[in-house]
């Protein structure tokens, strides 16, 4: 059996990222930056206020705590306009949130802080020093800033940096494009009443959202029946249309199976038995260029193998620099017990933090590779090596599915 950490590196030399695309800033969410991004104007692009209020010359205010001042108003400026009123001694303006200050002036008071006298004079009752509730051109980011390294992952925050600062298209590593589809003439999924032998698909359902989690564009090509011919046909145009293939059974080492007869003969694949429990069998190899992720067929064995595997090399052809889920210490509430058979077992277990400030984690109870709904509730996976298990109390290495 080959060892998870070697199975993980071959993978992902297999897997190089994508060449980098040039995008509109808007689509860019969710991709990785190829490219620093670097500031060519300067935010905010000119003085303003950060209150609604009156701007005034601070000294003309700086008695109003204690003896309130009355100013006249000789102008307004609301948000987008400007004003070509230069301030002087003795008088105010009215100012709203994000407009431009006037020449002239060096603070604001905050409307609380005033009250108006008829149509065209204020009464101040706060004093205030020079710069204040100003915000000051190029405060946020100057010309020639640093913004964003290469690496980083676009986020809404981010896009709305990238507005204010004009940066219309950027370089990004490409959202993948994966087909994911079911195998097998058991397969039912119109919701009739199922005959003998027949179940219903789940794992396709399963992974197409994981997929899209990871942050992939899904072609959900749906059940091919167990026909040779068909399913070349469509594993062909899948790896002539998609970046990445995922399929899941027919990797397990035994009889016959129409996934692995026509892989053999279309595909370079590496077949293998990986030591941990679950998702012991998978497999990987290429179409044509095209890698394919072969998971195992049972669906908690099928989410294992995705996210050791599969999740990491999808994300590295994406970009991302950091490939794999958060990892840390937790305590086990219970014990975790196992047999030595030479595997890592990769424990389903719920994690949450108490108040002590520490993980804390319990079993998700049934632990078969065909339990899904034992499994479903789920957010993390504990790493259990070869042994007689985790004492109750003892520290445990989890993966979080989150994240």
């Amino acid at each position: 059996m080959k060892p998870l950490e070697d199975a993980q590196t071959f993978v992902l030399s297999e897997c190089p990222p994508h060449d980098p695309v040039a995008v509109d800033f808007v689509v860019a969410e969710g991709l990785v930056l190829a490219d620093d991004v670097v500031a060519t104007e300067q935010v905010p692009p000119f003085d303003n206020t950060a209150v609604d209020g009156y701007a005034v010359i601070a000294a003309d205010v700086a008695g109003a705590a204690d003896s309130p001042v009355e100013l006249p108003v000789v102008d307004e400026i609301a948000a987008g306009a400007h004003s070509a009123h230069v301030l002087q001694r003795g008088e105010a303006i009215r100012i709203m949130t994000g407009a431009p200050m006037p020449a002239g002036a060096d603070a604001v008071v905050m409307v609380e802080d005033t009250e108006r006298v008829g149509d065209d004079r204020v009464r101040i009752s706060a004093s205030v020093e020079s710069g204040a509730a100003v915000r000051r051109a190029g405060d946020d980011v100057q010309p020639g800033d640093l913004l964003f390294e290469a690496g980083t992952v676009v986020t809404p925050a981010i896009v709305g940096v990238l507005a204010s600062i004009n940066a219309r298209r950027v370089h990004v590593h490409p959202r993948l494009k994966v087909a994911v589809l079911s195998t097998g003439d058991e397969l039912v999924e119109d919701g009739r009443e199922l005959q003998p032998g027949e179940i219903r698909e789940s794992n396709r359902r399963m992974l197409a959202g994981m997929l899209r989690e990871t942050g992939c564009e899904v072609v959900d090509v749906g059940i091919v029946r167990d026909d040779e011919d068909a399913l070349e046909t469509v594993l062909l145009n899948a790896a002539a249309s998609c970046d990445a293939i995922v399929t899941s059974g027919g990797v397990s080492m035994g009889d016959y199976d129409v996934v692995k007869a026509v892989l053999g003969q279309i595909a370079d694949m590496t077949w293998m038995q990986i030591a941990i429990k679950p998702a012991k069998p998978f497999a990987f190899g290429k179409i044509e260029g095209t890698p394919i992720f072969g998971l195992p067929g049972n669906p908690v064995s099928s989410i294992v193998s995705f996210e050791m595997l599969a999740r990491p090399a999808l994300r590295r052809m994406m970009g991302h620099r950091r490939l794999a889920r958060p990892s840390l210490v937790a305590v086990a509430d219970e014990g975790l017990p196992r047999r030595s058979d030479g595997k890592v077992h990769l424990v389903r277990v719920l994690a949450e933090f108490g108040d002590d400030g520490r993980c804390h984690v319990r079993s998700a109870r049934a632990q078969g590779s065909h339990q899904l709904a034992a499994t479903a509730l789920s957010n993390a996976i504990a790493i259990v090596p070869d042994g007689d298990g985790i004492p109750d109390g003892a520290d445990v290495a989890i993966v979080m599915l989150q994240g």
